[in-house]
């Protein structure tokens, strides 16, 4: 244990430099117990040779193993490890060490979809998220994405709704959530059967570099990845050519095409093979045959149509208040109370008990700003 995270530590080792040692040496083991001669022969850094010829990091990996383990429901799996996740195993230069949080091994023992997007995203986005986070994580499907703001944040929190399982994958240490402002949001995650997961040293910041490592784990857990809504650059974009290069399914759910959130998914699902997503039954449609038997309803082999189709209907006990404002509201442009009050010619008092009746009986959301849109 001490050498893999040891050779995670190793400065000029990353998951490339990690994957030539071991194919030359066998284990981590193996790599500190090589001749100073035969690491310089695999065209190393000089800094990485010094380090591994000096066995330098391993007081530091003892220390980070005990840190990690004061941490409540933490650990680290290495690769030669039988716990550590098959899926990600199989990807091109798995990272040789994985810290895991929380309830991983149920979480990653379920099968796994990734849903991405970006973090400036549309009122559109972020309900289609919540929306397909919270049908596949109802169904057993556990949710994996970067705790990132906008598409990620909603489908970590989608998955929850759902009282499912979600893996919060990060660009930092597990003691340093970024951005802060989701501390509550991983916390949750955690209290709620979830995991945290990353590749990274106990006190790594979020510097920009550690993002795509993060989303090459993102795709590499999943069976496939769903982008959401992504911009033309992205970090999404990257997450799906990823997952392509892993041998992934990637998803895309389409969007206006005048809408700058939507250039990334549609481009993918024109050019680049992506399968168009409409309903949760399009993303188990592609797993495994075997997974998806025990997943997918006797009847969805038949075409579902798309849109408000397969919502239920309104509750036959909302009052007429209620009913006006909700026919008002749709998933993808918010309206402001005063437009709504307006409209209705309920007066401001009366529409907020309204509004606030139709979001205990979860019909609408409310967003920043006094706005609120219909939840899928």
């Amino acid at each position: 244990m001490k050498e893999w995270i040891a050779l995670n530590m190793t400065p000029g080792v990353g998951p490339r430099a990690a994957a030539r040692l071991l194919e030359r040496f066998g284990s981590a083991e193996g790599v500190f117990g090589a001749l100073r001669s035969e690491l310089e022969r695999l065209r190393l850094r000089p800094e990485a040779v010094e380090s591994i010829a000096l066995r330098d990091r391993f007081a530091e990996a003892a220390r980070e193993l005990e840190r990690v383990r004061e941490i409540e429901g933490a650990d680290v799996l290495v690769l030669d490890d039988g716990a550590y996740p098959a899926l990600l195993r199989e990807i091109p230069d798995p990272p040789v060490t994985l810290y895991v949080r929380g309830r991983w091994a149920e979480c990653l023992e379920a099968p796994c979809v990734g849903v991405v997007g970006s973090r400036r995203c549309s009122a559109y986005g972020q309900n289609v998220a919540l929306s397909l986070a919270r049908e596949l994580a109802s169904r057993g499907v556990t949710i994996v994405s970067g705790l990132a703001r906008g598409i990620d944040a909603a489908a970590h929190r989608g998955a929850l709704e759902a009282s499912g399982r979600t893996v919060a994958v990060l660009g930092t240490g597990l003691d340093e959530v970024y951005p802060r402002d989701h501390r509550k949001l991983a916390a949750e995650i955690l209290e709620r059967g979830g995991a945290l997961v990353t590749q990274f040293p106990l006190g790594t910041p979020p510097v920009a570099e550690n993002f795509p490592y993060r989303n090459r784990i993102i795709s590499g857990l999943s069976l496939g990845v769903a982008v959401v809504e992504a911009s033309e650059n992205s970090g999404s974009l990257i997450t799906a050519r990823l997952a392509l290069e892993q041998g992934r399914e990637v998803f895309a759910v389409p969007g206006n095409i005048t809408s700058r959130y939507s250039f990334g998914t549609n481009f993918l699902i024109k050019g680049a093979g992506a399968k168009l997503v409409q309903v949760w039954q399009d993303v188990v449609a592609e797993f495994p045959p075997e997974i998806a038997a025990a997943i997918l309803p006797p009847e969805s082999g038949k075409k579902k149509g798309a849109g408000r189709s397969d919502e239920p209907a309104p509750p036959s006990d909302l009052s007429d208040a209620a009913r006006a404002v909700l026919r008002l509201l749709t998933t993808d442009e918010p309206a402001h109370v005063d437009s709504l009050s307006e409209a209705t010619g309920l007066a401001a008092s009366e529409l907020s008990g309204v509004l606030l009746t139709l979001e205990m009986r979860d019909l609408v959301r409310q967003l920043p700003g006094r706005c609120f849109v219909r939840k899928l």
